[in-house]
């Protein structure tokens, strides 16, 4: 599905894959996150997505002007949640905007799970 925008100079399309992988790499690149998740259909259990699968953790769905975003990730054990999410929230939100020119309603965050070093 590509995403219209029109202007003066006539339409310009924008696929949403190319939504979908901005928007992961800025949840990516924000402190706390370990990665982007995918539930499995087979046996229920979430896995930790790699940098080439990041639209897999992430939905897209277009309502009304606006385009909302829903993440599922995996945080680092011992960080703030809450701050976690509200960072990734406004991050997402304004990277998406700035490179696409889209309008962003939501940006919806599910912590799957938790990473733990040791």
């Amino acid at each position: 599905m590509a995403y219209k925008i029109r202007n003066e100079f006539g339409v310009i399309g924008i696929e949403s894959e190319v939504v979908a992988r901005i928007a992961g790499m800025a949840a990516m690149g924000c402190y706390g996150v370990v990665g982007m998740a995918a539930k499995s259909v087979r046996d229920g259990i979430v896995h930790l997505l790699r940098m080439e699968n990041l639209t897999k953790g992430l939905r897209l769905s277009p309502v009304g002007n606006s385009l909302n975003i829903e993440l599922h990730i995996i945080a680092e054990y011992g960080t703030n949640i809450i701050a976690i999410c509200e960072s990734l929230m406004s991050t997402v939100k304004y990277k998406v905007e700035l490179a696409c020119g889209l309008n962003i309603g939501q940006v919806d965050v599910f912590v799957e799970g938790l990473r733990v070093n040791g």
